[in-house]
């Protein structure tokens, strides 16, 4: 199967999601994760229509997102990978929207370098929904407190939550943690489901799914 006709049968599959849900036809937006694949690899999804993509590392991004945003208007690049703050330069300067926020020094580091740029990102809190030791995000319970000390001390735009379920747990409760506190929190969008369980998530009210494999083939 072609690109194309991966990328398509996703989008199939996010609609009929959709409308099982009794949600809206293209309320659910598709970032298709773009991480190790390289510039030529990533064009024919650009060909294909598909403008939001996610990549993991700052400095793997800098080496094709800047050509490839020179050449197609309308890119609209994710940093969904962990942020370390001496990076937090190159990630303003080069993302449209950065979803793992998790920690106040990264929150802080990110509010001084968009001031410093004249940059407003639209930025997520990631969430340990299954406060796995070796997983970043904040713990659900300090999320509300969290997304406080963003918007009101330090100025951020707060868009949205986002988790990363743990691997040998059913998604569906951790999706349903998510969309508990972003309510309780403030908050519209809600970054979850991936490869694997992506329908799963538009049930529970996903607002953008991160597609990788199931797009771009196996790395």
């Amino acid at each position: 199967m072609e690109l194309q006709e991966r990328l398509d049968d996703v989008r199939a599959r996010i609609a009929t999601a959709e409308r099982e849900a009794g949600r809206a036809e293209g309320s659910v937006q598709l970032v298709a994760v773009s991480k190790t694949f390289d510039a030529d690899q990533i064009r024919p999804a650009i060909d294909a229509g598909q403008r939001i993509f996610g990549e993991n590392r700052v400095q793997e991004s800098q080496g094709k997102w800047p050509g490839l945003k020179a050449e197609t208007s309308g890119i609209e690049l994710h940093l969904i990978g962990p942020l370390q703050s001496n990076k937090a330069a190159e990630a303003v300067a080069l993302f449209d929207v950065i979803e793992t926020v998790d920690r106040e020094k990264i929150a802080r580091a990110l509010a001084a370098e968009m001031k410093l740029q004249r940059k407003s990102l639209r930025l997520y809190v990631q969430v340990n929904t299954g406060l796995e030791p070796q997983k970043a995000g904040i713990a659900p319970d300090d999320t509300p407190s969290f997304v406080s000390l963003c918007r009101d001390e330090l100025r951020l735009s707060i868009d949205g939550l986002m988790c990363i379920p743990p691997a040998d747990e059913n998604p569906g409760p951790h999706f349903a943690l998510l969309a508990k506190l972003a309510k309780a929190s403030g908050v519209e969008k809600l970054s979850m489901g991936m490869s694997g369980d992506y329908q799963v998530a538009v049930a529970f009210g996903a607002t953008s799914v991160r597609v990788g494999s199931a797009i771009f083939g196996t790395r």
